[in-house]
């Protein structure tokens, strides 16, 4: 007899990349009404300083997507193939000033009261876009931290991340502080870029807002060439206007430390490259040619879409919130939530330890957490990003 689960079809819900266009799902769908209010209302009971991990926020304020698939969405959704253009330069400058702008381009755009969801436990999100395949696993709960592997291999590029978000609490803001390091591998070249990520800042008062900030360090480890770049936005009186989304930074000559480059723009506009020697200033981003147009994936075959990809985990939620049926989206949530809790605890009771499948995972006070994944290159996934 066939089990009524197994004949049930697989519920995966697919949603729109975070854009720069004004009609995304984010800033359409999300701005619910006395959405300040209700904001300040999360925080009446917290004190400043507060570590907001372990916050559970009500669907009101959730994208209809996982944090992984936030992740993902900033190596895979790009209108241009940035990764090629980086493995294709033909002096080690050239490939570094590349590296640069692809580090730029995973910046993306985030709302003011609209959160992802947390991942579960053992989560994952498999994508490909053209040649490049990408998988994440939610590698720990307690702390959250999410492992990424990426591979092309017709370009021999790999990259690989292990990011922990520290969300704390400051009375009038919240800062996500992201731990963890990037490695973009160009392996034809034998070159290895490390690269850290900016903070996400939510401002709550006096004007609603959030920003990208902190500074960004990107070296590469053979050639000694290093760029620090500066999120920043400024704000005018009471918070008013002000010049948002900025970019300032420099690259640096290994040996004599020497500016080779300077870097000037806005994260969301474009970004200059200044030869300090002569003057010459060119475009090396372009954030409306990467980000603009970005479409809902494709789901090429939902038999292959493993039973923990976020688009299926998240399905019923996602769609109750696409809906705006909040109490099915609470139901929803709680059901996730329960089982992740019953799970846990089957685990406890039979004194097992639960380990990634996809990565293996180590930890450090000196380095942090550190990952290395089980297999050389990922697969080619059943979803397919546009």
């Amino acid at each position: 007899m066939v089990n009524k689960e197994e004949k049930k079809e697989k519920q995966i819900t697919l949603t729109r990349p975070q854009t720069l266009d004004k009609e995304s799902d984010s800033e359409a769908t999300y701005n619910a009404p006395n959405l300040l209010q209700r904001v300040l209302s999360l925080f009446k009971n917290i004190r400043p300083g507060s570590d907001l991990t372990r916050l559970q926020l009500p669907p009101l304020f959730n994208l209809p997507k996982s944090q992984l698939q936030c992740y993902g969405e900033s190596v895979y959704c790009a209108a241009s193939d940035m990764l090629s253009v980086c493995n294709r330069g033909q002096s080690p400058l050239d490939r570094f000033i590349s590296v640069v702008a692809w580090c730029i381009s995973t910046t993306r755009p985030a709302t003011f009261g609209a959160a992802p969801y947390n991942p579960i436990l053992g989560e994952t999100h498999h994508v490909s876009k053209g040649n490049l395949n990408v998988l994440l696993e939610q590698v720990s709960h307690h702390p959250p931290v999410t492992a990424l592997h990426a591979t092309d291999e017709k370009e021999n590029i790999e990259m690989l991340w292990c990011q922990q978000p520290v969300p704390k609490f400051y009375g009038t803001s919240v800062e996500a502080q992201v731990h963890g390091i990037r490695r973009l591998k160009l392996l034809n070249h034998g070159e290895t870029y490390e690269m850290n990520c900016p903070h996400l800042l939510f401002r709550i008062l006096p004007v609603p807002g959030a920003d990208w900030v902190g500074t960004v360090t990107i070296r590469c480890l053979e050639t000694g060439l290093v760029a620090e770049l500066s999120y920043r936005s400024t704000h005018s009186f009471l918070g008013i206007g002000g010049n948002h989304k900025v970019i300032k930074g420099k690259i640096r000559d290994p040996s004599s430390l020497k500016v080779l480059y300077e870097v000037d723009g806005h994260w969301d506009r474009t970004v200059k490259l200044k030869d300090p020697k002569n003057g010459m200033v060119r475009v090396i981003y372009d954030a409306k040619e990467v980000m603009s147009g970005l479409q809902v994936p494709i789901l090429k075959d939902a038999e292959s879409v493993l039973p923990t990809e976020s688009a299926h985990v998240w399905s019923e939620l996602s769609e109750a919130i696409l809906r705006k049926e909040w109490e099915k989206a609470r139901e929803a949530k709680h059901a996730v939530e329960e089982k992740q809790r019953e799970l846990m605890t089957e685990r406890e009771t039979k004194g097992e330890t639960w380990s990634p499948k996809h990565f293996i995972v180590s930890y450090s006070k000196e380095s942090g957490w550190d990952c290395v994944p089980t297999q050389k290159w990922v697969s080619a996934a059943p979803i397919i990003a546009q």
